[in-house]
């Protein structure tokens, strides 16, 4: 009897601790708002959409191969490898050169989404495989970038199972954007298996070069993809802390050449940051000046594990990283803090959300009504960018305050303006695999399991072909209302499809002055979705470095798109800086202040290399706008111009430091 009622209390304990966290859940949500308000919202936004179709000789399918110990698990295996990227290719002042990764044809592609009869034949890049690699590797992502520095745009593209080739654009070729075009260039010598996610670009030396950071998953040299291999690859370690992943690589520009057929090198320099920090199972990598001396930190976005932050202490030709972490106050989970947390990280993107002129970080997870409640992440700078040297990251998740905590199964994150008028909107590709058989129950009971079960494949419940997880959410698209809080109008504006979503890539497309975006899809087509919202005014700066630059040089401001005729290549890593004025603050919904060149940051999606600042209905008159960058040789430098709205070209010199 003693013993019923010793069950019975804790029984009722349990049921107290549940329906007391179920009330904090509740009192945590914010209302909701109604109909008209959302409809009010939503008003200015509208988006027409155009499928990404194969190339005609292209044949569809619905899984990749995997090795036999790892059958079970293929539908888990096949949830990556879609990815896009907008960039202007071929030079004619439009970014509207399109390439993607379509698992569906295990293809890369370039095509031009420009109406033009003179626009070129679409077409494929493929890289040669080693004997090691043969049959064992797909394409995973790409990312544009003029990698060689002689003013033609390249493609990197990363894989899963073989480390990533550059595709380099030959000089002097005139037989318009064909696949003969581009050379392949090994970047890593000896057919290394890697598993690479996400890859961008960044000047993280400070010397004037654009270096490559990777973020792998799988470890080095595993066999997914071999059908003839036996030994099925290791899988995460744990559920909150997995450190047995792909190590991730910082690749340091070192030679390049723009001869007829052009080169490029790097040296792994990766050995100067800590094993720990580089083992996580990255999705995701960020590079962004968040303390403003112009050298990027670092974010890996990692699955089953901690995301890293690293505060970058780096001199030219000299790699230095420290970690840093977030302060955990009485109320604030540990999950919740920088560095410290257990989630999910799938994405992650970087804007001005709160209109202090610091970069803030947007950051994916997973969150499932009744399923994991993971939580999405948005660290908002506190302002004290100092605190960095002492190893304290100075941002305290607002996720929640924000109304972007919670939206599905989330990947590549992004902060943008789509309607011009100076307030970030934030969007999100969702889901993970279609199928008709729930398999919820199965993932709730291995995140029960302990940690040493997981590493063994055989060990894994079935996510196979047929099984559902997640695979029928549709991709938020948040707006802030009056008060601030961001709320989901995606069925209201045109993006009301229901698929599994990978990368976003944002880009003026048509060139009509506001922000379109394309979306890589799995196992289904993309689509670019034309912006067709009621827009104010922008100021969209096109930030160059041009090649041939020496000490003494001026910046030039030249209004429309770059002159062919004078190679530059993207300033990477520059920051544009406005302050719109006291007469325009709002307390509830700020204006970004500051925003950058991106080298190709998040999970499988690429933004173009402008920037932009919205003016609503601001006077059309000149802007002063303050720039920020490092030239060729490395030297910094910070001006300020007056730019009009519009298009506007700035090759940013190596004038003497004011």
């Amino acid at each position: 009897m003693k013993r019923f009622a010793e069950a019975l209390r804790g029984h009722a304990t349990h049921i107290l601790a549940c329906s007391l966290i179920a009330l904090l859940y509740a009192a945590a949500r914010h209302p909701g708002v109604d109909d008209v308000e959302l409809e009010r919202i939503a008003a200015p936004f509208a988006f027409e959409r155009r499928e990404l179709t194969l190339l005609p000789d292209e044949t569809p399918r619905s899984m990749r191969p995997v090795q036999g110990a790892l059958s079970h698990l293929s539908g888990w295996l096949n949830t990556l490898g879609a990815a896009v990227a907008l960039c202007d290719l071929d030079a004619d002042g439009f970014p509207d050169d399109c390439v993607l990764v379509d698992p569906r044809a295990e293809s890369v592609s370039v095509r031009s989404l420009h109406d033009s009869v003179n626009s070129y034949a679409p077409f494929r890049l493929v890289a040669t495989e080693g004997e090691a690699q043969r049959g064992a590797t797909a394409p995973m992502g790409c990312v544009p970038s003029d990698m060689n520095e002689d003013g033609l745009l390249d493609v990197l593209v990363y894989y899963w199972g073989r480390t990533p080739v550059a595709f380099l654009q030959r000089p002097g070729f005139d037989r318009g954007l064909n696949a003969e075009a581009f050379a392949a260039t090994e970047l890593v010598p000896g057919e290394q298996a890697w598993f690479t996610n996400a890859a961008t670009f960044a000047d993280v030396d400070g010397d004037g070069h654009a270096d490559l950071v990777v973020g792998n998953y799988f470890e080095d040299g595993a066999r997914v993809l071999d059908t003839s291999a036996s030994d099925g690859a290791r899988m995460h370690a744990s559920m909150s802390n997995a450190q047995n992943g792909g190590r991730n690589r910082v690749l340091m520009w070192s030679a390049a050449s723009s001869d007829a057929i052009p080169t490029v090198a790097y040296e792994d320099a990766s050995d100067a940051i800590a094993d720990e920090l580089l083992t996580g199972w990255t999705l995701a990598v960020g590079a962004a000046d968040l303390d403003g001396d112009l050298l990027p930190e670092l974010y890996f976005a990692n699955d089953f594990g901690p995301d890293r932050l690293l505060h970058n202490r780096s001199a030219p030709g000299s790699l230095r990283f420290a970690p840093l972490e977030g302060r955990r106050g009485w109320a604030t989970p540990k999950s919740k803090v920088v560095g410290r947390d257990s989630f999910k990280g799938m994405g992650v993107d970087f804007g001005d959300v709160n209109g202090d002129g610091i970069l803030d970080v947007y950051v994916s997870n997973i969150t499932t009504e009744f399923g994991l409640q993971e939580s999405q992440f948005l660290f908002a700078s506190s302002g004290e960018v100092h605190e960095m040297r002492a190893g304290i990251a100075p941002y305290v998740d607002e996720s929640e305050s924000l109304g972007l905590s919670r939206s599905g199964w989330a990947w590549d994150a992004k902060l943008a303006d789509f309607d011009n008028d100076g307030v970030l909107e934030a969007v999100q590709a969702l889901g993970f695999l279609a199928g008709d058989v729930d398999r919820w129950p199965e993932l709730h009971e291995m995140a029960m399991c302990g940690d040493p079960l997981l590493s063994a494949p055989a060990l894994w419940h079935r996510f196979a072909a047929g099984d559902d997880l997640s695979g029928h959410e549709v991709g938020p698209f948040f707006v802030r209302d009056a008060d601030g809080i961001f709320r989901d109008v995606a069925a209201r504006v045109g993006l009301h499809q229901a698929e599994v979503r990978r990368g976003i890539a944002l880009a003026d497309v048509d060139r009509d002055g506001d922000l379109d975006m394309a979306v890589a899809n799995q196992w289904s087509p993309s689509a670019v979705y034309f912006n067709e919202s009621e827009c104010g005014l922008t100021l969209e700066l096109i930030l160059v470095l041009p090649i041939d630059q020496r000490p003494g040089n001026p910046t030039r401001v030249q209004r429309g798109a770059p002159v062919p005729g004078i190679p530059a290549r993207a300033a990477i890593g520059a920051t544009a800086s406005m302050d719109f004025g006291a007469g325009s603050r709002d307390e509830a919904r700020p204006r970004a202040r500051i925003t950058f060149v991106d080298g190709g940051n998040g999970h499988a999606g690429v933004r173009d290399a402008s920037v932009r600042f919205g003016l609503g209905r601001a006077s059309p008159g000149p802007h002063a706008v303050s720039f920020a960058w490092r030239d060729t040789l490395g030297a910094r430098h910070r001006r300020t111009f007056m730019c009009e709205p519009g298009l506007t070209t700035i090759y940013l010199g190596a004038e003497v430091d004011r």
